[in-house]
C-alpha cells in the first residue's frame, strides 16, 4: 500500500515575519531596512518601478501613497490569501502586520527622517545585466540562449513574436535553474509575457512529457530547482519563444533570451521536473458573459505521485482569483493555494518552502478554480459589455495555472513521505 500524502497547510499568523510593530518609528531606524528588504527589488534607480524608496528624500513625497498600498496589500504585490493554504514560500516579498503598522505609524506621524547615523548601509544591488543566480553559481549560465531581435511600434495591437532556436546539445545534460528575461530593462515595458516551450523528443516509455520549459512575466526571478530534481535536456532539442508584445506610446526593440544552469555531467537529480499548465477550463473553451462574475474549473489527474513546487496563475484584466485544491485518492479535499485578488500586472510565481510542498500520490486530481470579474466594479476590465472569450490579447481572457511538479516514483513517494514525517517529529514541541 503507497504511503498517504503529506500536504503541510497551516493558517498564517497576524504578525508573521516581522518582529513587533514599533511605536514611534523613523525613517532611517525602522523604515528604510523593511523598504530595503521588500521594496527596493523595484523601487531603485534604474529598476522597473516609477519611484526609487532608497532615500528619504526619494520616499517622502510617496509615504501616503506607501500608506494606502501597503494598507491594501497591493504592495509588495503578493496576493496569496493568508487565511487558507499553504502559507510558507521560498520567494515571499509580502509584508508582516507589523511592518505595516511601522509604516502606517511612521505616515501618521509626519514621516519622521530620524538620525542619521541609523540609516542602514545601502544595499548593494547587481547591474540589472547580471543573472538573477550569478552569485549563488558563480557565474553567467552554462548556456544562453537568445532570440533574433524584435521591434514593437509606439502604437499597434498587441503582437506575437514566435521564432525557434536551436539548444545546439550533442548529449542529454540536467538543468538546475533558469531565467528567462528581456534583454533589457526597457523591453519589460512592451513583455507581458513569455514562453519558452521545450522541443525534443521523448523516449516512447517516457512516463511525462517535455513540458513547458520557462515562462516569464514581471515579477518572476527564474526557476531554480530543489537539489534533487531537474529537468532534461535531450541532445537536438530547440526552443520555442513566445513572446507577447503590447504597445506602451513609445518604440522599443528587444530581444529575449534564456539562461541555462547546468548539473554537473557526472551528476544527475534523483527527479524529472515539468512544468505544466494546468487548465481552469475545457480546453481553450472560456465563456465569460458581459456583466457577470464567471467561475470555471477543471481536473486533471496526477499519473505519477509528485510533489508539487510551486503555484502560479495566469489570467487577464478580467482574472478576479483562482484556487489549486488537491483531491486525494480517498476523495479527501484540501485547499493547496487560494489567490484572491489576482492582477494582471504581477504574475507570481508562489513558490512553496521546502517543508511546505505538497506530496502527492499518484490518482491524486489537482483542482483548478478561476473567477473572472467582466463587471463594471472590475477597475481594470476594458469594457464590461463586452462578451469576452479565451484569446492571446490582453483583452481576451486565460484561466490556467503554471505548476512544476517532480514526478516520483511509488517507492521513491514512500520514502519522501517517511522522511517528511520523520523531520515533522523531529521539530514538534513535546
Amino acid at each position: 500500500m503507497v504511503a498517504g500524502p503529506v500536504i503541510p497547510v497551516a493558517a498564517a499568523s497576524e504578525g508573521r515575519g516581522g518582529g513587533a510593530a514599533v511605536p514611534n518609528p523613523t525613517f532611517t531606524k525602522d523604515v528604510a531596512p523593511i523598504f530595503q528588504d521588500k521594496c527596493e527589488s523595484c523601487h531603485r534607480p534604474g529598476s522597473i518601478a516609477p519611484m526609487s524608496l532608497v532615500t528619504y528624500e526619494e520616499a517622502r513625497p510617496w509615504a501616503r501613497s506607501i500608506k494606502a498600498r501597503v494598507s491594501a496589500r497591493q504592495m509588495p504585490p503578493w496576493h496569496i490569501d493568508r487565511t487558507v493554504g499553504i502559507q510558507h514560500f521560498q520567494n515571499d516579498r509580502s509584508l508582516s502586520d507589523d511592518q505595516i503598522d511601522t509604516i502606517v505609524r511612521w505616515v501618521d506621524a509626519g514621516m519622521p527622517k530620524g538620525d542619521s547615523t541609523d540609516m542602514p548601509a545601502p544595499k548593494q544591488w547587481p547591474a540589472e545585466s547580471v543573472w538573477n543566480f550569478a552569485k549563488q553559481f558563480g557565474g553567467p549560465p552554462d548556456l544562453i540562449i537568445r532570440s533574433e531581435p524584435f521591434t514593437m511600434p509606439a502604437e499597434a495591437q498587441d503582437k506575437w513574436f514566435r521564432p525557434t532556436v536551436p539548444i545546439g546539445l550533442t548529449e542529454p545534460r540536467w538543468v538546475r535553474a533558469i531565467e528567462m528575461r528581456p534583454v533589457t530593462v526597457k523591453g519589460r515595458r512592451i513583455i507581458h509575457h513569455a514562453m519558452g516551450y521545450l522541443q525534443q523528443e521523448e523516449p516512447s516509455d517516457s512516463p511525462v512529457g517535455a513540458g513547458v520549459f520557462m515562462e516569464w512575466s514581471v515579477g518572476k526571478q527564474g526557476e531554480l530547482m530543489r537539489p534533487d530534481s531537474g529537468r532534461l535536456l535531450l541532445p537536438g532539442s530547440s526552443i520555442q519563444f513566445e513572446v507577447h508584445l503590447h504597445a506602451v506610446g513609445e518604440e522599443i526593440s528587444d530581444s529575449v533570451e534564456l539562461g541555462v544552469y547546468l548539473y554537473p555531467k557526472a551528476q544527475q537529480p534523483k527527479y524529472r521536473q515539468v512544468l505544466t499548465a494546468l487548465m481552469a477550463s475545457h480546453g481553450l473553451e472560456l465563456d465569460l458573459p458581459p456583466n457577470q462574475i464567471t467561475v470555471t474549473e477543471n481536473f486533471s489527474v496526477m499519473k505519477m505521485a509528485g510533489r508539487v513546487e510551486n503555484f502560479q496563475p495566469h489570467m487577464h484584466l478580467r482574472g478576479k482569483a483562482m484556487s489549486l485544491e488537491a483531491i486525494l485518492p480517498d476523495g479527501t479535499r484540501q485547499m493547496l493555494s487560494f489567490v484572491r485578488n489576482f492582477t494582471f500586472y504581477w504574475m507570481n510565481n508562489y513558490v512553496y518552502a521546502d517543508e511546505a510542498t505538497p506530496l502527492l500520490p499518484k490518482g491524486t486530481v489537482l483542482h483548478v478554480t478561476a473567477w473572472h470579474d467582466n463587471t463594471v466594479a472590475n477597475k481594470d476590465n476594458p469594457d464590461p459589455n463586452q462578451w469576452v472569450g479565451w484569446g492571446d490579447r490582453t483583452v481576451d481572457e486565460m484561466a490556467h495555472a503554471w505548476v512544476n511538479i517532480s514526478y516520483l516514483s511509488d517507492a521513491d513517494f514512500k520514502a519522501e513521505v517517511e522522511k517528511r514525517k520523520a523531520g515533522d517529529s523531529k521539530t514538534a514541541p513535546h
